[in-house]
């Protein structure tokens, strides 16, 4: 396998880092955070527009690009590296590799080539009040009544929840137990019984939002994917979110690096730069052994989405559980060697730090990983 980027791929790595340069520098990170909807509504247009990000995985046919993985892993790592605050990994990793796995036509022709335009954002409404990533953790529940569902039940943690327009929600029929029964729906944020609130969480720069279905109708066509064979569907799916997340931890772990480096080469004490004393040299290499070997796992990962699922759950899982031990690491130790500003609202380590620790637990902490690694093992 050859493992370097095509003069394509540079060029897009490179037009990333400029756009996201300009667009997503400390102080539109800071602006973006503060407002209602945590991202700015004309960077979204203009990574649609301009830039074609939102059209990147999406086939030709529904007015995409039709690109890979590849690519979108390449500008997730920009993406985490500047901090971007939007509904990116929400709306590409999860809404539209959804449609793409499992809708049907009619469901791709209607919403995919609103995503590439940037006039449609989607969601993933996984996780409930207990944290809980298993089967047992799904309290969602749906019943059917001629041709429409009545689905009740609590989501949390939905990321972007209060800003999407869809959002596919997973709930299981009642009565219903372990994997069977779960079902994948594409529900309007709009629906009449359907409340969402955002959260207060540490990583402002990713808001989540709590959603409460109180017994919503839905009609039939809303679907995604074989009734009440879903869950197979949402393992997929995590994967997909997983592998998203783990590229923006290899670029934001790159950041804390660089961000570090640039400090330690103008800090001085004793007369000297603290940069050329041995214990920090060793520390940043240290670092800087984690971001490559990160970035391996991550690139790897995404090299494994055209094969079969053991193979690709292997490849994330590494990934994940690597990335995310690895940006920690590095946030941590950005902070440690900045000294007392680390802490301080003027830096922006500490923004990284606490993107890190959310991520860190994002579709999976490591040892959530590490398990699925040693059940493909069988240990």
């Amino acid at each position: 396998m050859e493992f370097a980027f095509t003069e394509e791929q540079g060029l897009l790595r490179e037009s990333a880092t400029g756009f996201l340069s300009e667009n997503s520098d400390s102080k539109k990170i800071r602006e973006a955070m503060e407002s209602s909807l945590v991202y700015d509504k004309k960077v979204w247009q203009k990574m649609s527009e301009e830039m074609g990000w939102l059209a990147l995985l999406i086939p030709e046919k529904y007015d995409g690009l039709g690109l890979t993985w590849i690519e979108l892993t390449a500008l997730l790592e920009k993406m985490g590296y500047f901090l971007l605050c939007s509904p990116f990994h929400s709306t590409i990793c999860l809404g539209a590799t959804c449609l793409l796995e499992f809708g049907n036509e009619d469901q791709k022709t209607s919403f995919l080539p609103k995503i590439a335009n940037g006039s449609l954002q989607i969601t993933l409404a996984c996780l409930e009040p207990n944290g809980d990533w298993t089967p047992n953790g799904i309290t969602c529940t749906y019943k059917k009544i001629d041709n429409e569902f009545i689905v009740s039940g609590i989501k949390k943690y939905v990321p972007y929840g209060h800003s999407a327009d869809k959002i596919i929600v997973i709930a299981r029929e009642e009565g219903s137990n372990g994997t069977e029964g779960v079902s994948l729906f594409l529900v309007d944020s709009e629906e009449k019984n359907l409340e969402i609130k955002k959260l207060n969480t540490m990583d402002q720069t990713r808001p989540q939002s709590l959603i409460n279905l109180n017994k919503i109708r839905i009609s039939d066509d809303c679907v995604l994917g074989e009734l009440g064979g879903g869950w197979n569907a949402l393992e997929k799916l995590r994967l997909y979110g997983a592998l998203g997340v783990s590229a923006e931890q290899v670029g934001g772990a790159q950041r804390c690096l660089d961000m570090t480096c640039d400090f330690v080469l103008e800090r001085e004490q004793f007369g000297r730069k603290i940069g050329s004393f041995q214990s920090i040299k060793h520390r940043l290499a240290d670092m800087m052994v984690l971001v490559e070997s990160a970035r391996s796992a991550s690139y790897y990962a995404s090299c494994m989405t055209g094969t079969n699922s053991q193979e690709l759950e292997e490849a994330v899982s590494i990934a994940k559980s690597y990335c995310s031990e690895a940006f920690f690491k590095c946030a941590g130790d950005a902070i440690q060697l900045h000294g007392g500003v680390g802490f301080t609202w003027e830096y922006d380590t500490h923004l990284f730090f606490k993107r890190a620790k959310s991520s860190e637990i994002y579709f999976g902490d490591p040892s959530f990983h590490k398990n699925k690694i040693s059940n493909i093992l069988g240990l």
